[in-house]
């Protein structure tokens, strides 16, 4: 009875690795759908989406060596490994997300065509795809699980924003919504990475 219980029990290793893989999947549709669709809104989810790949990998990495116990080199054992990692991650979807707005800002003034199906197609799988990697992660209950099961949601959520803006361009031709949107996406995970940093910070 009890071991049936445990293999019931979810694991949040194999949860993370599962929502790392269907996101690191999807990051490189991703990235070659934004450029084949000339859209900056796509390529700022990308970006989005790359730094959450990163945190799922590093979830994954640090959910494995919190666990380990104090040895001679780590004397109070691996638990502040997942700050590191917090770190490591904001510092990254700084640097992305300022790049992002650099190319961003000045096609608002001056935008160029974008191939709006594309865009719909992929808005479309990004919701399918970070919306199984949320219902994937909402089977656990560890902090890790948590933290990265928000961000998916956000994920989610501006692919929905996408859909709609992608839509919009279809039938009206304001080829200025998708820098806009992408500068959008990219001031809030500025945001995110700047609050997570900081948090990380006092730890």
């Amino acid at each position: 009875m009890a071991n049936n219980q445990h293999n019931h029990t979810p694991d949040p290793q194999k949860n993370i690795a599962v929502a790392f893989a269907l996101n690191a999947s999807f990051t490189i549709i991703e990235i070659i759908g934004g450029i084949l669709t000339n859209s900056v809104a796509i390529l700022s989810d990308a970006v989005h989406d790359l730094g959450d790949t990163f945190s799922l990998g590093l979830a994954w990495y640090t959910e494995r060596i919190a666990r380990r116990k104090p040895d001679s080199r780590y004397t109070y054992g691996y638990k502040r490994f997942p700050v590191l990692a917090a770190l490591v991650n904001a510092v990254f979807l700084l640097g992305a997300s300022i790049f992002v707005l650099s190319r961003a800002i000045p096609l608002i003034l001056n935008p160029e065509p974008v191939h709006a199906e594309g865009m719909i197609w992929l808005a479309i799988l990004g919701i399918i795809f970070n919306g199984a990697a949320v219902l994937k992660l909402n089977k656990g209950d560890s902090i890790n699980q948590k933290v990265v099961r928000l961000h998916l949601l956000e994920d989610t959520l501006g692919w929905a924003a996408v859909l709609i803006g992608a839509v919009v361009i279809r039938f009206t031709g304001l080829l200025w919504l998708d820098p806009l949107m992408g500068v959008m996406i990219a001031l809030f995970i500025i945001y995110n990475a700047l609050k997570n940093l900081r948090e990380a910070l006092r730890i």
